[in-house]
């Protein structure tokens, strides 16, 4: 019944029906390809309901477990690669028990796990070595199924019909799963082994082997997603592209990945500090992005989360390529590009799709293809089309490429023109937004939980909803679309936009200011009545800079200033005086990373780096206690507890890009770091380093064609700046 409940009232609910035994999920991506397993490396029935592997939100594989004699190995260690690229896992033999005595003592058998994603294929070598003093025969098993779920099957949606599962092939050292879906493609598990099984099953693979003493044996194995066809999104329609059995072995495949690595790294600016913790911590944040990072038509593109959202998400992506703007611009361009390519040209209603929108999300899965979710092509974000703006025009700024500019203003007026027309339909000044489906999402901030907007009182809002951030995020666009049309030679459509821009500030300000709580309210009702609550987007009012100076101090002191808002670990979604706070809800008194850096760069915008130093210590020290020290999504927003660690909310996606990126613009917002390209220079503004950071280098970083090497020395509450190489056209300035 209490299903039934959360599936009546939000559509999309990511199911949490029992508590995990171990969170300590393993995962890999690469493409459009992920996989989640356990910690020993295995796909279990008793693990996390997520854990498989998937191309194109299809779980391809639903069982991987191995077995030694029957039994579970004993967990030694288990670890993914400083490269984020492979799995390692040592595992030994338990007591193995026969004719009531033990026939081999735990311990006497090391078995070692590799594992690599590449190119819609996973590859494994399995090593294993006798260390004792005699002779061992062991059965080896493998135990394999495939379901073929939908994505969002997996995340707790019960479908009435299903496919059908086709007539399972095997070829003695293969195996094929089958499977028709009701949207008519047929996607194929194919399991091959190196070296053939003494038994191969639908159910399993077993290996008989003897082990001499101190001698090791190796077994290799892949399994690869193969749907009949893939298609590539282009700006003429789409393109088939056949899918082959996997051909690479596991050295092969890693090879590869070290390569790709390798290149990756060598493009990017190199930062360290004084801090081996913190140094950690960006380390496991680069390659999470780099993870996520998924080659396009269009260039690259970060997808949003594993498990629930590996894809692209508009909103998601704009903000990871903001917050990784001033030291990898090259994202921000391929996610302008994607979405410009991706961006609405008519009204549909079921998508929540307008002329000039951006795209929220994109799936290829069944349940997508047959409209059982709308989300095949889906425009339900009331932010992403104000963002795309405001990144383009921090993405000019950055890098002074008005050549691409050039070629995205067209997207940038049809943006602008849903402003106008679509995001403002009755015409009073502000952008908001009602689903235009009953399947489409309640709520199209990113707050989009159907609970996440409400009066003081604890009421629901009434749509339509004008958010206070995405006012602020209309007011950005304006303001960048002003300058890029200066830039483009464009002068009365510049003035045109700053005095729309202007007047949506003055407006915003009488509308949404609260003297009594001291910040902007969360949104104005269909009624426009004030949703009179502390809540963390009144500090993305602050990043756009429509926030008045004069309040500016005053919204700071109500998210940075008690622990009403701020946890100790970051600032909570709803501060705890809330009627609908609530610490483990996903939306209402959570802490979100990205969130944080956002208010962070906001707090700088108006010169309190001091206050986004808070911020930044405050996601360190929650780092600190997370595995591979990779921020979740969100985690719980419970205050912090002396020698306690923060609280992890049960479905958290991790890694997710945009917690991913957020040390980035936290780091940049507490240094009063800008790079501009356009006019070649560097700032440092009000720049203060945290305690726990007495030093920073940034190495390699490239301003527009010249490139510098930057040393940065906390001496007290002054941070001194050391340029130890500069090459080309680029100044550095500080301003106290």
């Amino acid at each position: 019944m209490a299903d039934e409940l959360v599936r009546i009232s939000e559509d999309f609910y990511i199911l949490s029906t029992s508590a995990r035994l171990d969170d300590r999920t393993r995962v890999l991506k690469h493409g459009d390809t992920f996989a989640v397993f356990d910690r020993f490396g295995d796909i279990d029935g008793f693990g996390p309901a997520e854990l498989g592997i998937y191309h194109e939100d299809t779980r391809y594989l639903s069982r991987l477990v191995l077995r030694l004699e029957g039994r579970r190995p004993l967990l030694l260690n288990s670890s993914i690669q400083h490269d984020n690229a492979s799995l390692a896992v040592d595992l030994m033999n338990p007591d193995l028990v026969g004719a009531g005595e033990v026939l081999v003592p735990r311990g006497t058998v090391h078995m070692f796990r590799s594992r690599i994603l590449w190119d819609r294929a996973c590859y494994e070598r399995l090593r294993i070595h006798n260390y004792g003093q005699l002779p061992v025969d062991l059965k080896l098993s493998i135990e394999i199924d495939a379901d073929f779920a939908d994505i969002f099957e997996v995340r707790g949606q019960v479908r009435e019909r299903k496919g059908r599962r086709l007539p399972t092939r095997n070829s003695g050292d293969s195996i094929v799963m089958s499977y028709e879906g009701l949207d008519g493609q047929i996607r194929r598990t194919r399991l091959c082994f190196d070296t053939p099984p003494d038994s191969l099953t639908d159910a399993a693979a077993c290996h008989r082997l003897r082990l001499d003493p101190y001698c090791e044996q190796t077994y290799r194995w892949s399994v690869s997603c193969e749907p009949e066809r893939a298609e590539i999104a282009t700006f003429g329609g789409s393109v088939a592209r056949p899918c082959p059995p996997a051909t690479f072995h596991f050295e092969d495949a890693a090879a590869k990945a070290r390569t790709e690595y390798d290149e990756s790294a060598g493009q990017q600016t190199v930062l360290t500090t004084s801090n081996k913790q913190f140094n950690d911590w960006w380390h496991r944040s680069l390659v999470d992005l780099r993870m996520m990072r998924t080659e396009t038509v269009h260039g690259p593109y970060p997808y949003a989360g594993v498990p629930w959202f590996s894809t692209a998400f508009g909103r998601d992506g704009i903000i990871t390529a903001y917050e990784c703007l001033w030291f990898q611009p090259a994202i921000a361009r391929g996610v302008l590009s994607y979405l410009a390519a991706t961006q609405a040209d008519s009204e549909n209603p079921v998508q929540d799709a307008q002329p000039g929108k951006v795209l929220h999300e994109t799936r290829a899965g069944e349940m997508a293809n047959l409209g059982e979710v709308p989300f095949g092509r889906y425009y339900g974000s009331v932010d992403a089309t104000p963002l795309f703006v405001v990144l383009a025009g921090a993405y000019y700024d950055r890098t002074g490429d008005l050549g691409f500019i050039r070629t995205l203003w067209p997207h940038v007026e049809r943006a602008l023109s849903w402003l106008d027309r679509y995001g403002d339909a009755d015409g009073d000044g502000f952008v908001e937004y009602s689903r235009q489906s009953p399947r489409g999402l309640v709520h199209q901030g990113w707050k989009d939980s159907h609970d996440s907007v409400f009066h003081s009182d604890g009421r629901q809002a009434e749509p339509p909803i004008a958010l206070c951030e995405v006012q602020g995020y209309a007011y950005a666009a304006r303001v960048a679309a002003a300058s890029l049309a200066t830039m483009l030679g464009l002068a009365a459509r510049a003035d045109q936009l700053s005095r729309q821009a202007e007047l949506l500030r003055r407006r915003f300000d009488e509308a949404f200011w609260c003297e009594e709580i001291s910040t902007y309210a969360l949104a104005l009702d269909g009624s426009r009545g004030r949703c009179e609550v502390r809540t963390s987007n009144a500090g993305h009012c602050l990043f756009s800079g429509i926030a008045d100076p004069l309040r500016a101090a005053r919204v700071a002191q109500t998210l940075v200033g008690d622990d009403a808002s701020f946890s100790g670990w970051g600032v909570r979604t709803v501060a705890t005086t809330e009627a609908c706070y609530n610490p483990m809800s996903y939306h209402n008194g959570s802490v979100w990373p990205h969130d944080n850096a956002i208010i962070a760069a906001g707090l700088a915008r108006y010169g309190m780096t001091r206050e986004a130093a808070t911020i930044l210590r405050g996601l360190f020290d929650a780092s600190l206690f997370f595995d591979l020290h990779r921020l979740p999504e969100l985690f719980c927003g419970f205050p912090r507890r002396e020698d306690e660690g923060p609280t992890l909310y049960p479905v958290s996606c991790a890694p997710q890009a945009w917690a991913a990126g957020a040390i980035a613009l936290v780091l940049q917002s507490s240094l009063g770091l800008e790079v501009c390209g356009a006019e070649r220079k560097v700032t440092f503004t009000r720049s203060l380093l945290p305690q726990f950071l007495d030093e920073v280098r940034i190495e390699g970083l490239r301003v527009a064609d010249a490139t510098l090497d930057l040393v940065l020395t906390r001496h007290g509450d002054d941070v001194g700046i050391h340029v130890p190489r500069r090459e080309g056209d680029v100044s550095v300035l500080t301003v106290k």
